[in-house]
């Protein structure tokens, strides 16, 4: 019997977390990036290309089952890079009449004043990245409602977990408190604000992939229970043994640390995100399919002890 074949575009921490959860699952994986070079499990097939080569795309996806979307372009230049991506990607699956998952996240809600994210909220991003966003989801479903191809759409929150460098979540947190130093977070960090855990999230989007009844629809995918961001960043610091240290940026910090760094310039658009509650439900994906989540502070002790490994792998190399 043959092994049904998933293929997953983009090797970040997202698409290695689904890639992980296809292989413990026992299904065929082949992983899609531009080096051919990816730290995934042994088995897997990696090929590389640019996937807004259509013909290319298509070549890539032959013989999927499934097909995930989990690219994601340097944050500076989502709206000129991710539509192009995308619509690279939906080719792919549609070609080979695979189903489509996508990875997604919440910024095309906009500003909610603290009401709790839901999967029927309407579409007020006031962030270009957040209309970048609005815009490829609407153009996924449009796609599904044609008959183009059979896709799902998986939002989480701000991530964090193995790997995941580059977030609101990763290295400025985590690093900074395994050194003893002080943690860079955004806006007002005594609000609740939903943090998902990368594992987590693989989990969901393969769930998503498995379950027919998923298909035509946005799902908030499963996080662990919702805290302040002082709360998240001081049970890091507890795992690491140091005194928690905050270092709080607002909007005027921010614009003049994008001077030297343009990533942080892109968060100023985000502000609201970490300047109001921000607690997203995944109950209707609890309810559909269960809630498989990872409590948070066993997923903060994962996520300690691969960002220890990494600080001394580095120093090593």
């Amino acid at each position: 019997m043959s092994i049904e074949l998933n293929v997953v575009f983009g090797t970040g921490p997202v698409g290695r977390a689904v890639t992980q959860e296809l292989v413990n699952r026992g299904k065929g994986v082949r992983v899609v990036n531009r080096s051919g070079k990816a730290d995934v499990p042994a088995g897997v097939e990696i090929i590389k290309g640019d996937v807004t080569d259509h013909a290319f795309a298509r070549e890539a996806s032959k013989g999927a089952s499934v097909v995930y979307q989990c690219t994601n372009p340097p944050y500076t230049q989502w709206a000129e890079l991710f539509p192009a991506l995308q619509a690279g990607v939906l080719e792919g699956a549609a070609s080979a009449e695979a189903k489509l998952i996508v990875m997604d996240n919440l910024y095309m809600y906009g500003p909610t004043a603290g009401k709790p994210l839901t999967e029927n909220l309407p579409n007020k991003a006031t962030s270009r990245k957040g209309m970048t966003r609005a815009k490829m989801a609407q153009d996924i479903m449009a796609a599904h409602r044609s008959g183009k191809v059979r896709a799902a759409i998986g939002r989480a929150s701000d991530y964090f977990g193995p790997g995941a460098m580059d977030s609101a979540a990763g290295d400025r947190l985590f690093l900074a408190a395994l050194a003893g130093k002080a943690a860079q977070v955004i806006g007002n960090p005594d609000l609740p604000h939903t943090y998902s855990y990368v594992p987590d999230m693989g989990k969901a989007l393969v769930t998503l992939g498995e379950r027919e009844e998923a298909l035509g629809q946005i799902w908030h995918l499963p996080a662990p229970e919702t805290v302040t961001t002082r709360e998240f960043v001081n049970r890091i610091y507890q795992e690491t043994g140091h005194t928690p240290r905050l270092q709080v940026a607002n909007k005027f910090i921010l614009r003049a640390m994008g001077l030297f760094v343009p990533v942080m310039r892109e968060f100023v658009e985000m502000y609201y995100e970490f300047n109001e509650p921000f607690i997203m439900s995944h109950n209707q994906f609890a309810k559909a399919f269960g809630a498989d989540v990872t409590p948070l502070q066993e997923a903060i002790r994962t996520t300690v002890a691969w960002f220890r490994d990494h600080a001394e792998h580095s120093k090593a190399a």
